[in-house]
């Protein structure tokens, strides 16, 4: 079993990596407010990186949107923004990585081929290994496919240990996809080790994926940060809020109302008497309080009413 090893003692560099498919909503008000904290706390960077590698789930307008919002609730990065649809030669350098030393391999099945398969740990269907050994006969390649092997363990700052073995509960997972686009999971390896990240704060929504981000960055020869996944918040159906689930945007709340609600999702205590504190004083607050060991350890709660 391969456990993540905490890397050297190195300044702290966190991240806030939105995708543009929307407005940001009270759960991503969430993860941009813990990310940012524990950036801070620490005395390191935040960094923001927009994740629009998934060009159809692209919202035009919608990056600068965000942008806009981030901006008017106070927060502060550091460096240049960064856009993954502006980085494929670097996802392309790791897959041909990826390739020459065997790790990869070409794959012809489609989504209906797969229909009968057995669910993963994120809901998505477990590859059952058809083009593993090589492509069928008469059959070419659609995408290109990691092989998962091995157990891989690692303590979450929010969750406590969490271990998978990679062959059952995810199977062989997508690097390039059949639409010739790049997927998320190579995306992001790459970005954050190109970025020196040293510490992943974000929704639980994406913890099922960090066992596959570990075995990548192992594969490829790169430090694996330390990873702290918050509560997702949900709506009255206990869904996620998402622009599926019609989640309203965050940007129609004044913002210290809103970021006083994600301190107390996030279990901080601010007293009462900051209900009527502006954002700079609440911002001074939760710099001066923050404590991640507060953040409940539970993967997703209902969110609040904040009209």
């Amino acid at each position: 079993m391969s456990t993540l090893t905490l890397p050297p003692a190195r300044p702290y560099i966190g991240r806030f990596a939105p995708s543009p498919s929307g407005a940001l909503h009270f759960g991503s008000l969430v993860a941009a407010t813990g990310s940012y904290l524990d950036a801070r706390t620490h005395g390191g960077r935040w960094l923001l990186r927009i994740e629009d590698v998934d060009t159809p789930r692209t919202v035009p307008g919608a990056a600068e949107h965000i942008i806009t919002t981030l901006a008017r609730f106070g927060f502060e990065w550091d460096g240049d923004i960064v856009w993954q649809s502006q980085r494929s030669e670097a996802y392309r350098t790791a897959l041909e990585h990826l390739q020459t030393a065997g790790h990869a391999f070409a794959c012809a099945c489609t989504r209906r081929e797969m229909a009968d398969s057995g669910l993963a740990r994120d809901g998505s269907r477990r590859y059952p290994g058809t083009c593993r050994e090589g492509l069928p006969v008469g059959r070419s390649a659609r995408a290109w496919r990691v092989r998962a092997q091995g157990v891989v363990g690692f303590e979450d700052g929010v969750q406590g240990w969490q271990q998978e073995d990679l062959a059952a509960d995810s199977g062989d997972y997508v690097v390039l996809r059949a639409d010739g686009l790049f997927a998320y999971q190579l995306a992001v390896v790459v970005d954050d080790a190109d970025a020196g990240i040293t510490h992943v704060v974000r929704g639980a929504d994406l913890l099922d994926s960090t066992a596959r981000q570990i075995h990548l960055q192992g594969l490829l020869g790169l430090p694996s940060p330390c990873y702290a996944h918050l509560p997702v918040a949900t709506n009255a159906a206990g869904e996620k809020l998402s622009k599926q689930t019609l989640a309203r945007a965050i940007d129609t709340h004044p913002p210290a109302h809103a970021l006083l609600a994600a301190l107390r999702f996030l279990g901080q205590a601010p007293p009462a008497a900051l209900g009527l504190a502006n954002t700079a004083e609440l911002w001074q607050w939760a710099l001066q309080h923050w404590q991640l060991s507060a953040v409940p350890r539970c993967r997703h709660a209902p969110a609040p009413d904040i009209d």
